[in-house]
C-alpha cells in the first residue's frame, strides 16, 4: 500500500489516480478533504495533518511507501517526527516533494524548512528519493479570476523566462519513484522542456481560450502586497526573488523528467489546453 499526502493538490490528485490506475492500493491523505477525491476502487481517503505527526498513524498502517508533500514551505512540519512515525509503521520507501530552491537557495528563510525536511528524510534510515520541482505551470491558476472577469493578467517580471513544470509530470516521476528501487538515493530537479515568461504564458492562455488577454506588469511592491494576501512574508519574498532574480540553475531546463519517464516533459501550452476551461 502507498500513502499519498497532499492528495487533493495539483500533484497529489494525479498521483493518486495514476497509482490506483496501475493497481496499487492507495491511502489518500489530506488535512480536511475540503476538495474531496472522486470515489475510486482501491483508494482510501483519510484526514490527517502533517503538523501533528501522531495523526498519521492510521494512514501509515500497513504502508510500504510514502509520498511526502508539505503545504507552504513546510515550516509547520517536524520532519524527524514524521519520519519516525513512518519507520515505526514499517514504511520502506519515501519520496519527498521538495523544491528546486532547496538546492539553489538553501540559506533563504523561505526554503530553509524544506532543507531541514530533506535532511530528516535522508537521515531516516528509509530508502529515499527527493524531487525538486521548479515553478509549477498550475501557478497561473492565480490569474484565472482576472482573465475570466477582465481578460487581463496582472503579474511582475513580465519577460523573465523560467521553465515551469507540469504537475502531472511531477506526479509521473513520483509514481515511478514510489514503485521502483531504481531511484533510491536520487535527487531529481523537475522542470518543463522550455523557458517561458509571464507575458508569453498569458499569450498561450489567450490562444487556449480563443480570446484576447492583455498583460499588465506589476511592480515589485504591488506583486509583494498581492502575495502577502496568501502566503507568509518570507515565502512571498523568496518567491519574488526566484521570479525576478533567478539563479543560473533556475533558468536551466533539467533533463530529469525525461530521464525518469522516458519522454520529454510536457509544455506549458499542453497544460494550458488541458486546463483552458478554468480561464473561460
Amino acid at each position: 500500500m502507498i500513502v499519498v499526502t497532499g492528495a487533493t493538490g495539483n500533484v497529489g490528485r494525479v498521483l493518486v489516480e495514476s497509482l490506483a490506475g496501475a493497481g496499487h492500493p492507495v491511502t489518500a491523505v489530506s488535512r480536511g478533504m475540503s476538495s474531496p477525491l472522486p470515489a475510486r476502487r482501491g483508494v482510501t481517503p483519510i484526514a490527517a495533518d502533517l503538523a501533528h505527526a501522531d495523526s498519521l498513524a492510521p494512514a501509515l498502517k500497513g504502508a510500504q511507501a510514502l509520498f511526502l508533500m508539505v503545504s507552504g514551505a513546510g515550516a509547520h512540519v517536524d520532519g524527524a517526527a514524521v519520519m519516525q512515525r513512518a519507520a515505526e509503521a514499517g514504511v520502506k520507501r519515501v519520496v519527498l516533494q521538495s523544491s528546486q530552491a532547496a538546492g539553489t537557495r538553501p540559506g533563504s528563510p523561505s526554503h530553509a524548512p524544506l532543507v531541514a525536511l530533506e535532511q530528516a528524510v535522508r537521515e531516516s534510515g528509509l530508502q529515499w528519493t527527493i524531487l525538486r520541482p521548479g515553478g509549477f505551470a498550475s501557478n497561473v491558476f492565480a490569474w484565472a479570476p482576472s482573465i475570466r472577469q477582465e481578460r487581463k493578467v496582472f503579474a511582475p517580471y513580465a519577460d523573465v523566462a523560467l521553465p515551469a513544470v507540469d504537475p502531472a509530470d511531477i506526479a509521473g516521476v513520483a509514481a515511478a519513484c514510489l514503485t521502483s528501487d531504481a531511484h533510491a538515493g536520487k535527487r531529481y530537479v523537475l522542470t518543463g522542456p522550455e523557458p517561458s515568461s509571464p507575458r508569453q504564458r498569458a499569450a498561450v492562455l489567450a490562444e487556449a481560450i480563443g480570446e484576447r488577454v492583455d498583460f499588465v506588469e506589476l511592480g515589485h511592491d504591488q506583486a509583494r502586497a498581492q502575495l502577502l494576501e496568501v502566503m507568509p512574508e518570507a515565502v512571498a519574498d523568496g518567491t519574488l526573488a526566484i521570479l525576478g532574480r533567478p539563479t543560473a540553475e533556475e533558468l536551466q531546463v533539467s533533463p530529469d523528467v525525461e530521464t525518469v519517464l522516458g519522454r520529454p516533459a510536457r509544455t506549458f501550452a499542453a497544460w494550458a489546453q488541458r486546463n483552458a476551461e478554468a480561464f473561460r
